[in-house]
């Protein structure tokens, strides 16, 4: 079962079903921007991250919650159709799909993935698993940490699949070829240890061999360089060779030692294995938090990681760090941990007031301009969804600058193109333009897939847009919000549902422990994971953030606040700031492409520079300040980005980013946009952000 590195995929070596891009573009013509306003601020209040799914062994069963009254009517009246093109196959009866999430790979496709519950990397097969700090390498494009399966963990088994998960935690079960349950393994985000629970009677030839040390009940191994740890539990045992013998309900505890520390730093933690994991958070003033919190099996301290370069409001430093794709991380102690993130602010609205007279006289007449061009011809959901977006945009602009003909016939539009979207019933006779429910993959999904959407991939990238236009269009239209909430309910608990329950995953994209979402519906890669568009993550947080302001759901809009927050703050540690001084020889200003496994320079769609920082800005919404701050850093950025100019692909948004930094620069280069601009924004609405970003003299 050992695992080379010829398992290891590279992206110039891989080609993707289903992600991406994204290019389909519309021409508008130019005319010759924001202290932006809040269209929604969510302050003060508190939710619960916590999974309602069970995380034990052995039947599988789930203990999930009903849905919510609403939830439960939304279903009832939406058209129902199995479309997905993936299914789970190493997955216990009574869970809900796991679609999007770190672990994905192991439930399904022919055979599991590896997977990276860092800082360690994980590989389960049907016959047993095996474990390894990651050895990071570098190049000019790549960041490499990839499986390391130092630690093999023979099981003698004939199946293996998932059986039960939380928040921070996945449980997997072994069989044996009559179908009896050999043993359980529970892997943790942010912990070094992997514990093994036996089922029954058994004995493990772990290789290489663990050797007691001088403390009591610990063993160790050290493989090219890297320490290992081993206790047991329950009345396991070792003997002088090294075979570990252990019976039903006895546990073996692995783990990698951190540098700076010894085996023996976390013994006594490891003693006491971890059972499960939750997360709290909080909106408060200027900031958000997160809360991981992790069960043991005796209620002692733990060992906890969190991700490189979070901000650590709350916990006690323990010895040692581990190498991380993602720099180094230190060690913290105890059963819970805090780490916060600047907050951002939802919005819709750019700032316009104090516009010249001569920039609004400019920005009125691209906007009748944009409005004569605009359509709504696209019918998937995610170009669907960005020609819904840029209308509303379209229609907000126009309203704020008093072109009210123009205002009322693109209001009037987006009203039908939004009661048609989310008809429920619309799918029953239509092929496009409307939504079902899979009630076999738990999901709702365009009918009209694009770019894998029926494979459940990037439902967040699609949704947010399409949630988006809904708020905007219908925050001053009661009987619009309520005609089409019960689909737009349906969206947004596809994606973001606050609870686990029997009809959506708790969340489903969104990852609290790396603070950020993933794209992949199943995760058939051996690099784990991934996401691209931080942005349109981010954007899709701020939409439902706006949802819930029109339908007066404070739960909700703070939850969806803080999403928007951590994505925010996890998309410039990770993506468009991103700190690569641990990695010289990578040569690129921004991670472009993130896994569990990896990081690269690279899209899913081009090779063009342009291509990697414009993934990382669109659609640049009045929210997108998040990206400002550090104006070397972003000029930085676009020197490698723009580096043929502003008239390439992405360039109009690269343009609004250069605002964030140098206003007067962005304003020059208005005339230098590409021909033909993406097709989630319009010309105007490229140069009102980058107007408003000036001042009101138009300097």
């Amino acid at each position: 079962m050992t695992i080379n590195d010829t398992d290891r995929t590279s992206i110039s070596a891989r080609t993707s079903p289903f992600t991406k891009y994204r290019v389909l573009t519309k021409p508008l013509l130019l005319v010759a921007g924001a202290a932006l306003i809040a269209g929604c601020t969510a302050t003060g209040g508190s939710g619960s991250a916590t999974s309602t799914t069970a995380t034990g062994s052995g039947s599988g069963a789930a203990a999930t919650a009903a849905p919510a009254p609403d939830i439960t009517a939304d279903l009832a009246s939406i058209t129902t159709k199995d479309v997905a093109k993936i299914s789970p196959t190493r997955l216990a009866d009574g869970l809900v799909a796991p679609t999007n999430r770190w672990f994905s790979g192991l439930v399904f496709g022919d055979k599991p993935q590896p997977v990276f519950p860092l800082p360690l990397s994980a590989a389960l097969t049907d016959q047993g698993f095996a474990l390894g700090l990651p050895t990071i390498t570098d190049s000019a494009k790549t960041i490499m940490g990839g499986t390391n399966p130092q630690i093999q963990v023979p099981l003698g088994a004939s199946s293996m699949k998932v059986t039960g998960y939380d928040t921070l935690t996945v449980t997997s079960t072994y069989y044996d070829g009559s179908g009896s349950e050999l043993g359980s393994v529970l892997l943790a985000q942010g912990s070094p240890f992997v514990t093994y629970t036996a089922a029954s009677d058994q004995t493990l030839a772990i290789e290489p061999i663990f050797k007691a040390g001088s403390t009591a009940g610990l063993y160790t191994t050290n493989v090219a360089g890297h320490d290992y740890g081993l206790v047991v539990g329950g009345g396991a045992s070792v003997d002088d060779a090294g075979k570990v013998t252990l019976t039903s309900g006895s546990t073996i505890t692995l783990y990698g030692v951190p540098d700076g520390a010894d085996a023996a730093s976390l013994a006594t933690a490891a003693a006491d294995p971890v059972t499960g994991g939750s997360v709290d958070y909080s909106v408060d003033g200027d900031q958000v938090t997160t809360t991981l919190k992790y069960t043991t099996k005796n209620g002692g301290d733990t060992a906890i990681m969190p991700m490189a370069g979070q901000t650590v409001a709350t916990g006690t430093k323990g010895a040692g760090s581990y190498q991380t794709i993602y720099g180094t991380a230190d060690v913290y102690t105890g059963t819970s941990l805090t780490t916060s993130a600047p907050l951002t602010e939802p919005s819709y609205q750019l700032d316009v007031s104090n516009l010249s007279d001569e920039d609004k006289a400019a920005l009125v007449e691209q906007v009748k301009t944009d409005a004569a061009a605009i359509d709504f011809t696209a019918t998937d959901t995610y170009f669907g969804g960005k020609y819904l977006y840029r209308g509303a945009n379209l229609m907000t602009l126009a309203e704020q600058l008093g072109v009210d003909d123009v205002a009322k016939d693109l209001r009037t539009k987006l009203t039908a193109e939004l009661t048609m979207w989310f008809d429920p019933k619309r799918c029953a006779t239509e092929a496009t333009k409307c939504f079902v429910y899979d009630d076999q993959i738990k999901s709702l999904i365009g009918q009209e897939a694009s770019f894998g959407s029926d494979e459940l991939n990037d439902h967040h990238f699609h949704y947010g847009y399409l949630i988006y236009a809904a708020a905007v269009v219908s925050a001053n239209d009661s009987a619009l919000a309520d005609k089409i909430a019960p689909v737009v309910d349906l969206a947004v608990a596809d994606i973001a549902s606050a609870r686990a329950s029997s009809a959506f995953p708790q969340y489903r994209n969104f990852d609290p422990y790396s603070g950020h979402a993933w794209a992949s519906g199943s995760s058939p890669f051996a690099d784990g994971n991934n996401q691209e568009s931080s942005s349109e993550a981010v954007n899709a947080w701020n939409a439902v953030a706006l949802w819930a302001k029109v339908r007066g759901n404070t739960e909700l809009q703070n939850q969806a606040t803080w999403m928007m927050s951590t994505e925010a703050n996890a998309a410039k540690l990770y993506w468009t700031n991103t700190d690569t001084s641990e990695f010289p020889a990578f040569t690129g200003s921004i991670a472009a492409l993130n896994w569990g496994g990896k990081r690269d320079y690279a899209t899913w769609f081009s090779a063009e520079p342009g291509a990697m920082l414009g993934i990382q800005l669109l659609p640049m919404g009045s929210y997108s300040t998040y990206l400002a701050g550090d104006a070397d850093r972003i000029k930085a950025n676009l020197e490698q980005g723009a580096a043929g100019g502003y008239g390439v692909q992405f360039g109009e948004y690269m343009a609004q980013y250069l605002a964030l930094a140098d206003p007067a620069a962005a304003r020059s280069e208005l005339a230098n946009l590409p021909a033909e601009i993406d097709n989630a924004t319009t010309k105007s609405y490229v140069m009102a952000y980058v107007f408003s970003r000036s001042d009101s003299s138009g300097s």
